[in-house]
């Protein structure tokens, strides 16, 4: 059941029209706001006996910080006063939104010339997720980025993979070539004895098919390690 009600004409006026959050944005624009303010616009409403702004508050004290909500689960936030299905559904969702535009390039197929550029790339996508996720960059002839494409999810410690996976997907996408790339939840960006087995067995596969992996990015909160920089993709 939801727990979102509708606030008092009391809890809707508790401060000024001119230092309303909503009005502020477009008075003087979204970086003017606090972190709890742009949430607070996000919220719109708040409860009976708080508005919208104390409902943030509460929301960001609960997670510490922005990039700590973004981990949070919808059933983590629905157990916050104030939040919820529709609520959990629409921070998760802009937050989500934020860590897609932080990721996306501005050319439809972006080239991929080092480990920085997939780095650069994959980094906000991929560190606050809590269980590891194995990618697979497609790349064309001249190393355009045509599509990335999720092969696997593992648990939080392990993410299953198999060749075929991979390169059912390259083939699929008519891929000149890969990169793979997946996370480590750990915050440790040191492959493991499994990621080096994965990255023998897929350069090999590849020399078979004729879909070259030109790398593996093993990527760890906001660092990353490149095996091909470490001689360990051939």
């Amino acid at each position: 059941m939801e727990n979102e009600k509708k606030p008092s004409a009391a809890g809707r006026k508790t401060w000024p029209a001119g230092e309303r959050p909503r009005e502020r944005l477009f008075h003087s624009g979204p970086g003017t706001l606090t972190d709890a303010e742009l949430l607070a616009i996000l919220l719109r409403t708040g409860t009976r006996t708080k508005n919208a702004l104390e409902v943030a508050h509460l929301v960001l004290e609960s997670a510490r910080t922005l990039r700590e909500l973004g981990r949070a689960s919808p059933c983590s936030l629905m157990r916050l006063a104030g939040i919820g299905r529709v609520k959990a559904a629409e921070i998760i969702a802009a937050l989500e939104i934020g860590r897609r535009v932080q990721a996306a390039d501005d050319d439809d197929y972006p080239v991929v010339r080092t480990p920085q550029d997939v780095a650069r790339r994959m980094i906000p996508a991929l560190r606050d997720r809590e269980h590891e996720v194995f990618i697979v960059l497609i790349l064309d002839a001249k190393n355009g980025l045509r599509r990335e494409v999720e092969v696997s999810r593992g648990t939080l410690t392990a993410s299953l993979v198999h060749p075929r996976e991979v390169f059912r997907a390259a083939i699929e996408w008519l891929a000149a070539s890969i990169i793979a790339v997946h996370n480590h939840p750990s915050g440790n960006p040191e492959p493991s004895r499994e990621d080096l087995e994965i990255t023998r067995q897929l350069a090999e596969t590849g020399k078979v098919v004729g879909i070259p992996l030109h790398d593996h990015i093993i990527v760890a909160g906001s660092r990353y390690t490149s095996l091909a920089e470490r001689g360990l993709v051939s």
